[in-house]
């Protein structure tokens, strides 16, 4: 990947690099997700006989770290199992399941709006969630693949956002700030609609590789041949990083607004900014976002706003 700018903004561009390559997901961390995903499928399928298990979210779309947990989704179709069933009562007799399956341990029933199975693999020491028939996590998480990969800089620059903002403690949807996924979902939109976009609108541009009535063992290989986007923008990745904090820092008052963040979900047209509900925490959010882009503008260094010896994984 080329670097542009000065020394200083080169250098800030190498830094996110280097932090991306150093904390992304790598091969091996894959496999064992994928070695227990189609383990558990063939349990399963011994008391739901015509399961699917999906491997999602940021252990499939590209923007996982070394230490992400992982997402599975438990796909029966309806028909396949009695009318009355729902999530609470097929997970808890997949929890009993588990009780008897030796490479699974502390499995934990979450009765939440979208219930889900906590365990981990006793293997590879994994943390696994996981959810049923929530199949839009499964598009999504296809479509954020696709994105991942059709430009180059998009994977660095999202996973070193998702690093800085865990950092400054926006980024846990269950005290009042930004998901992982909303945060993907807002460097997405900047990227797009920068006067030169870095990235297409996929679904605009490929809506039948997207179509939310596709079958879902379908979504896996729709977008296969979209081939990668060339863009006229030639911004750095320190660029694009002082220009999403600034974005985001500047663009919204709260005053103008409904709801205080609003990013629409691509298949289901939710809210996934929902949390987000409380003035004071997106006061919060947003001072970190002007305070970050005020510091990196003057410093360009990375480490003013995100300690790198602190974000690198433990070998």
């Amino acid at each position: 990947m080329r670097l542009y700018g000065n020394f200083e903004e080169r250098e800030l561009s190498q830094q996110i690099l280097d932090l991306f390559h150093a904390c992304e997901q790598q091969n091996d961390d894959l496999e064992k997700k994928e070695h227990c995903r189609a383990a558990l499928q063939r349990d399963i399928q011994t008391i739901f006989p015509c399961a699917r298990v999906f491997l999602g979210g940021s252990s499939l779309n590209g923007f996982g770290s070394r230490s992400s947990d992982a997402d599975l989704c438990l796909v029966i179709e309806e028909g396949m199992v009695h009318r009355r069933t729902d999530a609470v009562y097929v997970l808890s007799r997949v929890r009993k399941l588990f009780y008897t399956l030796s490479y699974i341990e502390r499995p934990q029933l979450i009765r939440a709006k979208v219930p889900i199975l906590k365990f981990r693999d006793r293997v590879s020491g994994v943390e696994f969630d996981l959810n049923f028939n929530n199949t839009v996590g499964i598009r999504n998480t296809f479509l954020l693949r696709t994105y991942a990969y059709v430009e180059k800089r998009v994977r660095p620059i999202i996973l070193v956002i998702k690093k800085w903002a865990s950092h400054h403690r926006i980024n846990d949807a269950s005290r009042g700030t930004l998901s992982s996924y909303t945060l993907v979902l807002m460097v997405l939109h900047y990227l797009q609609t920068l006067p030169e976009p870095v990235i297409p609108c996929l679904q605009m541009d490929y809506p039948e590789c997207f179509n939310p009535k596709m079958d879902i063992h379908l979504v896996p290989s729709g977008p296969s041949n979209i081939p990668a986007f060339v863009s006229k923008n030639q911004s750095s990745l320190g660029d694009l990083l002082l220009g999403f904090l600034k974005y985001y820092a500047t663009v919204f008052s709260p005053s103008e607004l409904e709801y205080l963040y609003f990013l629409l979900e691509p298949f289901d047209r939710t809210n996934t900014a929902r949390a987000v509900h409380e003035k004071a925490k997106f006061e919060a959010i947003k001072a970190e976002f002007t305070e970050s882009y005020q510091v990196l503008q003057l410093r360009k260094d990375l480490n003013f706003i995100l300690p790198l010896k602190n974000t690198r994984p433990k070998r």
